[in-house]
């Protein structure tokens, strides 16, 4: 009798496919195992998939091995990389078209206007049995770990449907923002705010200690008023610290910020803050500082020196 349940239930047992493990991906993915997916997963490198074969996935040799799964995330660092990684898996589709309703779920933080096309190219490949849903991620590697990420969701009502219980197994806070465009566009607003907030905190910190005041009694006192915020918790300890170990790469933000120009440009709408942030952030980057955790904009702040004191 034990068996036998045993085995209905690892039968009845939804199934994805997971195509890039790194800071972000490798937890989400753990966590769809621990909600009773069954995952079968492509990485690039060998470490972080053999740790989650070892936890249960199956091991995909190539992304086209995928072409069968219902439900295929990506969580990789841009569009480009996805639409390269997706190829093979496209070409499948044009000789075999998936099942009707396979979904192909972008979880990575990418142009709202370029996800709109490919969509486009996978309806295409897949003689119209597959649809793109974007789904960016907002949470760091801790609401990664923790399966409490903020998911925002673009995709038609019945996509999003059939999709919630894979988003729940990640997040906690789970929105339909409207269609195909709409999570990435919703993500960009997301980075608006922690890019241009993390910025000012940066700058703040460099302020009050140049004065000869403690930065970390300032962020205790703003975190009791107005200016406490989410980004204030995390950010804060890291830059009165001047604790720059990734938790995610400081460079996407720059990219991310582009992606507010370009939605702001089609929109018509000013975007004078994401302006000044893009341009902070590039600098940031060509100060060879990309690879480090994004509270590391506080040192490329101190490096543009400050303004002397009037006599």
């Amino acid at each position: 009798m034990t068996n036998a349940v045993s085995d209905t239930t690892t039968a009845a047992a939804p199934r994805a496919g997971f195509v890039g493990l790194g800071l972000m991906g490798a937890p989400m993915a753990a966590n769809l195992l621990r909600a009773g997916w069954q995952v079968t997963a492509w990485n690039r490198s060998t470490a972080a998939l053999d740790s989650l074969v070892h936890a249960g996935a199956t091991r995909a040799a190539t992304v086209a091995e995928l072409r069968d799964e219902p439900t295929i995330v990506f969580m990789l660092p841009d569009l480009g990389y996805i639409e390269t990684a997706a190829q093979p898996l496209l070409d499948a589709w044009r000789t075999t078209p998936p099942a009707p309703g396979t979904a192909v779920v972008v979880m990575s933080s990418v142009s709202p206007e370029r996800i709109r096309g490919f969509g486009q190219r996978v309806a295409e490949a897949s003689g119209g049995n597959a649809v793109v849903v974007d789904a960016p991620v907002s949470g760091g590697t801790v609401g990664a770990e923790a399966g409490t990420l903020a998911i925002m969701v673009g995709a038609e009502p019945e996509a999003f449907g059939r999709l919630l219980p894979l988003f729940e197994a990640m997040g906690t806070t789970v929105r339909r923002m409207g269609a195909l465009g709409a999570g990435s566009l919703a993500k960009a607003c997301n980075q608006l705010i922690v890019g241009t907030t993390t910025a000012a905190l940066a700058e703040a910190a460099e302020l009050a200690e140049r004065s000869g005041m403690d930065a970390g009694a300032l962020f205790e006192v703003l975190a009791g008023g107005l200016a406490g915020s989410r980004v204030l918790d995390v950010a804060g300890p890291r830059l009165v610290a001047k604790d720059y170990t990734p938790t995610g790469p400081a460079k996407f933000m720059a990219k991310d910020l582009s992606f507010v120009l370009e939605s702001a440009e089609r929109a018509g709408s000013a975007a004078p803050l994401a302006t000044a942030a893009r341009e902070i952030y590039q600098t940031l980057i060509d100060q060879g500082l990309g690879e480090k955790d994004l509270t590391v904009v506080r040192e490329t702040i101190s490096r543009l020196g400050h303004i002397p004191a009037a006599p």
